[in-house]
């Protein structure tokens, strides 16, 4: 706890310090004023000596002091440096992996896109479209199966319709290449076709599927079905 004078003021350690080195340099002048022999231009030469001696001091640790500050700032500019650096090089890590990824999904659409056969648009690139996914999904059938049934049906054209049969009489007339109704292509079409009747390719693949669980095969069928 700080110590208080007779002023009541409190008195900091440096303050303390201070005046006990002006106490003592005037305890030693006043030393030498009682030494005899010795003028009064000695006696203010040892007097003056203390506070130089002082002073020179106080200076060495200021020095010491800007020494320090100057240090403890070049190793926070070192710092600061270095973390900017990481972060740079984490910056364009990612960014190198992002196009990496792009590129590889650029490389792999163009390797997809040139395996991916091309199918003409009539009746023979419907058929080998099917049969194409008909393997895939596991149904049977053949080339000739489905074009024999297909030009019973429909003589090849994908917007055939029936309006005269019983189906047509129910409101359910047969349409497409193989003359699918309503409800039957609903629970045999087959998934990543289109959904619609008149569709080449989603109405021979749907027929087909009917077809392989009710008879087999569409090789097997050879009338009306």
């Amino acid at each position: 706890m700080p110590q208080q004078n007779t002023l009541g003021l409190s008195l900091t350690k440096r303050q303390k310090i201070s005046i006990a080195g002006v106490a003592t340099v005037g305890a030693a002048a006043l030393a030498f004023s009682f030494v005899p022999g010795n003028d009064q231009t000695a006696q203010a030469s040892e007097v003056s000596a203390a506070p130089v001696a002082f002073s020179a001091d106080a200076k060495t640790i200021q020095e010491g002091v800007a020494k320090q500050q100057t240090a403890y700032a070049g190793i926070a500019k070192a710092a600061e440096t270095a973390a900017q650096k990481q972060a740079a090089a984490e910056a364009k890590a990612k960014a190198d992996a992002k196009a990496k990824q792009e590129r590889d999904a650029k490389a792999r659409a163009a390797r997809d896109a040139a395996r991916k056969p091309v199918y003409a648009n009539n009746l023979d690139g419907w058929i080998k479209q099917s049969l194409a996914i008909m393997k895939k999904e596991g149904i049977p059938g053949s080339y000739e199966g489905l074009h024999r049934n297909i030009m019973r049906e429909s003589s090849g054209d994908p917007r055939a319709i029936n309006n005269w049969d019983i189906n047509a009489q129910n409101g359910i007339p047969s349409k497409g290449l193989l003359q699918v109704i309503k409800p039957t292509f609903d629970a045999y079409h087959v998934k990543g076709t289109k959904h619609d009747q008149y569709d080449p390719v989603a109405n021979i693949v749907a027929a087909a599927n009917y077809a392989a669980d009710r008879y087999g095969s569409m090789d097997n069928v050879n009338s009306a079905y």
